[in-house]
């Protein structure tokens, strides 16, 4: 039986190819260029936090090898590149503005600019000012807090506007809220449900509080975006409780942050989800307006379902922020994280977003890690190549069923600090060798390159 050429299924002439990264997992230099310290910084040192001890005080020395970086991308030749800003190199204080931090943004973005990169900015991934939060009532749990982000987004708005087309607020608002506060897997290491929901709708506000900010100052056709990591959740049987718990983990996971923003408030079936998880007392009269202010597209990341049941169970794993819902393992490949891998579900995903939003869409995250390792000068990553390819069909079967998916974004361009998971969990595109920063493009970069020169599959 012959097969259909694989070139045969193309992506549309605009469609924009790209690679993500973080500030505090590739740059380094976490002392230098009048930088502030971060909570990541603070969570890193902090004893068991982190596999290994690890730390991202050099991780990838971006801050100092970014040249050579922005040549791998153009060696890829990726046509956008996804980056954050860290606040507290911008602002140390997370109040106080930092000219060399700006500087070295400035150069970044300039670097892309002229080697024909797009440049997609993030402002916050997760690496809040350490000196923003302070005491119990700190940091995302501080109303205080969205004030100041306004403040940093403006700052970089007429800093860097002139340059930037594109600009997301928040990366996955989700971890920052509950694994920073219900799980304690992130940074600040917070570990009570309650604190999950406030931080959340700090962090709505936030968000919707930049992006009216940000139209003032930024130039007309500017794209403001937001970047959710939505749970494709299912559950784990078609008895009541477990309908209900997908029901209510959706509700917790997704439309805390999807209502609000685009569906003018917090819904009643949230309030009556979280009955005795959160009393909502810190959500005052229009707060849910500032929220809901209108976006040009929407980033969604992706890495792996969900499946879930209700009624707590020996050594089940809740939900965070929840005890109410509990994980189910979903049979079939895992990742070296022990994620499924069912690339349907974001071809379901899409279709899902494009129903409840409506706006063109970029996967702005999406990737397989693993512990790859260079052999004769190599990378064989095979299994991140069947990854992508597969989640990239996904991708093509969402614009067949009517998804404006305009972009994606692999994550990521290099091996980084993974957070919790510190350096022995591989992401990148290229491998870093972590004792002398040697980059060494492995099997899948090459991969990625074919497809963007032919843009098909």
């Amino acid at each position: 039986m012959s097969r259909t050429p694989v070139s045969e299924y193309p992506f549309p002439d605009d469609f924009v190819w790209g690679v993500a990264s973080s500030s505090y997992q590739i740059e380094g230099a976490v002392d230098e260029g009048g930088r502030g310290p971060s909570i990541w910084d603070t969570f890193s040192h902090t004893p068991g936090a982190v596999d290994n001890g690890d730390t991202g005080d050099v991780a990838c020395d971006h801050y100092h090898r970014w040249p050579d970086d922005l040549a791998l991308m153009a060696e890829i030749g990726v046509t956008s590149y996804r980056f954050s800003m860290a606040w507290s190199r911008v602002m140390p204080d997370g109040r106080t503005v930092n000219q060399e931090g700006l500087d070295f943004y400035r150069r970044l973005v300039d670097g892309l600019l002229a080697r024909g990169i797009r440049p997609l900015m993030t402002l916050y991934h997760w690496d809040l000012p350490a000196s923003l939060d302070v005491g119990s009532s700190g940091g995302w749990l501080s109303r205080e807090v969205p004030d100041r982000f306004v403040d940093y987004a403006v700052l970089v708005g007429k800093e860097l506007g002139d340059r930037v087309p594109a600009i997301t607020t928040v990366n996955e608002p989700w971890c920052s809220a509950y694994l920073g506060y219900a799980t304690g897997e992130h940074a600040p290491g917070r570990t009570e449900n309650a604190l999950a929901y406030r931080a959340a709708h700090h962090l709505n506000l936030a968000h919707g509080r930049a992006v009216t900010a940000l139209r003032g100052v930024l130039p007309q056709g500017a794209d403001v975006s937001v970047s959710l990591n939505l749970h494709q959740v299912e559950p784990a049987s078609d008895r009541p409780e477990d309908l209900a718990a997908a029901t209510h983990a959706d509700l917790i996971a997704n439309r805390i942050f999807l209502d609000p923003m685009f569906r003018g408030g917090y819904s009643d079936e949230l309030r009556a989800t979280t009955e005795g998880l959160t009393d909502w007392g810190f959500v005052r009269p229009g707060d849910e307006a500032e929220i809901g202010v209108g976006l040009d597209s929407l980033g969604v990341n992706f890495y792996n379902p969900s499946r879930v049941r209700g009624g707590a169970r020996e050594q089940s794993r809740p939900f965070p922020g929840s005890d109410r819902a509990f994980y189910v393992d979903i049979p079939g490949p895992r990742s070296v994280m022990d994620w499924p891998i069912v690339p349907s579900a974001l071809t379901d995903l899409l279709l899902r977003v494009q129903r409840d939003v409506g706006l063109p869409v970029s996967v702005t995250e999406n990737g397989l890690g693993g512990r790859d390792v260079v052999e004769e000068g190599a990378v064989h990553d095979d299994d991140r190549i069947a990854y992508l390819r597969d989640h990239l069909a996904a991708v093509l079967e969402a614009r067949r069923g009517g998804a404006d998916v305009r972009g994606y974004y692999v994550w990521t361009l290099l091996d980084n600090f993974e957070w919790a998971w510190g350096y022995d969990k591989r992401f990148g595109l290229v491998h870093v060798d972590f004792t002398d920063q040697r980059r060494t493009l492995k099997d899948s970069a090459r991969w990625y390159a074919g497809v963007i020169e032919r843009n098909a599959l």
